[in-house]
């Protein structure tokens, strides 16, 4: 990576470079180099030209294509949508090639959490109570029986006894059928089994089509014994019933003590939203080394948004460590793809108006900025959408990109954390602790309610010292810190849904 005072260009083939600041129009910006002004305006993350690209010539950044030019482009020239056109096509055959090998494990790997160790061997960051409607027709139900025993049970989660009693509301669990109904009933069940909920109440109605006892029986039986299940219309009193098991799982969640745990203990959630030109730069790069140093320490990444791998998917797939995960792999991106294709969409359609305004343009580009969450662990394993995944190394899985349904999906795939990062900032949080991470200073300073952790001071103290800096706060909200999102009460799910509705 080289930089001056105003461009950052990321690899040393790159013929664009990212703008620090605002540039001016006429302004010089060769820092020594061969003279390059600026031909207009150019904002902070967006792209400037350091070499001259006749139509359809590739431009290049990250060291890789994020699509050709539209137009000729001269050194100085602001490369954007104007002038810049995606080259992706449909599915692809993708071919093997040389595995990348992971960096030599850190001394960050050494690094000690306090969680809590459940009976199963897997470790929760968080001990709460959860309540997990099969159908939207007692979503209301479910969060006034979360509000009612927060009240009673006020004094437990003052004293840290338990974390939170929180029901996620969803408008799904009935009018559905085949896989779409078995891809609603799977997530249900991933998020019963997530660590973090020590105690699970399945809200039913009855006359749904995700039936209660269904539900049960998708749900893994390690996980089975802490969840109670209460049908709303067998019920006299649904509202009293429903408390009563809460009460129960209270008394025994309050019982639970944190205790020292190793990195490897961790499942973490990868996810990137509101991205702009900065993200590529600061915060997936420091995801990126995190989740090196976690899958080397025997801990677990988990990958997903599928679409925003597009374009960036040959590096990925050369670390598959076998042939049966590289094909698993290949088949996902390709099956996705057709998800498109077969609406009549582009597989390009992306990125969105926000990422745009912030510098991104084409999905090449998102893509190759958004896989950098992984950094260069080996893929390990590939997991279908309401699949738990393995532990001990990187996991890829099937997941849109859209904000709320794939850190559902993470959460139901078994990580007690995600991390994401941000360009343009969004409040919402998922069901277990969020952590947000600004890509740049702006954000973070303008939404501190917001954010968790601002990754641009690696453009300011280094990359070391933001490294150690991130690891200090996420083992501190490992350990039970909030997040932003956490002081907020911003908790919610969404579910895919691919079906028809009756």
């Amino acid at each position: 990576m080289t930089t001056n005072a105003a461009l950052f260009r990321i690899h040393p083939e790159d013929s664009v470079a990212v703008a620090l600041r605002p540039i001016a129009a006429g302004e010089n910006l060769s820092a020594g180099t061969a003279p390059l002004i600026a031909a207009s305006a150019i904002p902070p993350g967006h792209k400037v030209a350091i070499a001259t690209h006749a139509v359809g010539e590739t431009v290049r950044k990250y060291g890789q294509s994020i699509g050709r030019a539209a137009t000729a482009i001269s050194p100085g020239d602001h490369v954007h949508t104007h002038n810049l056109a995606t080259a992706l096509v449909g599915e692809l055959r993708y071919a093997a090639g040389l595995p990348a090998v992971s960096g030599a494990v850190s001394t960050a790997s050494a690094a000690l959490w306090r969680g809590y160790l459940r009976a199963d061997g897997r470790a929760a960051t968080r001990n709460e109570i959860w309540i997990l409607p099969t159908v939207g027709c007692v979503g209301m139900t479910a969060e006034q029986v979360a509000r009612e025993a927060t009240t009673r049970h006020a004094g437990l989660i003052a004293a840290g006894r338990i974390d939170g009693i929180h029901a996620f509301g969803h408008p799904h669990g009935c009018s559905q059928l085949g896989d779409d109904l078995a891809g609603t009933r799977a997530v249900l069940a991933g998020l019963a089994a997530n660590p973090n909920a020590a105690g699970v109440l399945v809200l039913g109605l009855g006359c749904e089509s995700n039936q209660i006892a269904e539900l049960i029986h998708a749900i893994p039986l390690s996980a089975q014994t802490k969840v109670r299940t209460l049908s709303s219309q067998c019920a006299g009193d649904e509202i009293a019933a429903a408390a009563a098991l809460i009460d129960a799982m209270v008394a025994d969640a309050a019982g639970a003590e944190r205790c020292e745990l190793p990195l490897s203990a961790l499942m973490v959630g990868l996810k990137c939203g509101g991205s702009d030109g900065f993200s590529g730069l600061t915060a997936n790069p420091l995801l990126g080394r995190f989740s090196e140093t976690l899958a080397a320490a025997g801990g677990t990444p988990i990958l997903t948004e599928i679409p925003e791998i597009f374009g960036a998917e040959q590096a990925l797939l050369d670390r598959a460590v076998n042939q049966q995960v590289f094909d698993a792999a290949a088949t996902l991106l390709n099956r996705f793809k057709r998800y498109y294709l077969d609406q009549g969409l582009p597989v390009s359609e992306n990125p969105s108006p926000g990422n745009l305004a912030g510098g991104i343009t084409t999905l090449e580009e998102k893509s190759l900025g958004a896989v950098q969450k992984a950094g260069r662990a080996p893929l390990c394993a590939v997991i279908d959408y309401g699949e738990l995944a393995p532990v001990g190394g990187l996991t890829l899985l099937e997941a849109p990109g859209n904000d709320a349904i794939s850190s559902t999906a993470l959460a139901a795939a078994g990580a007690t954390i995600v991390l994401f990062t941000t360009g343009r900032g969004t409040p919402l949080g998922f069901p277990v602790p969020t952590v947000k991470v600004a890509s740049n200073h702006d954000l973070a300073e303008a939404k501190r309610h917001w954010i968790d952790f601002d990754a641009a001071i690696a453009l300011d103290d280094g990359i070391a010292a933001a490294d150690s800096a991130f690891l200090a706060r996420l083992i501190a909200i490992a350990s039970g810190e909030r997040t932003a999102a956490e002081q907020a009460g911003q908790r919610a799910i969404a579910i895919w849904r691919r079906g028809v509705t009756l």
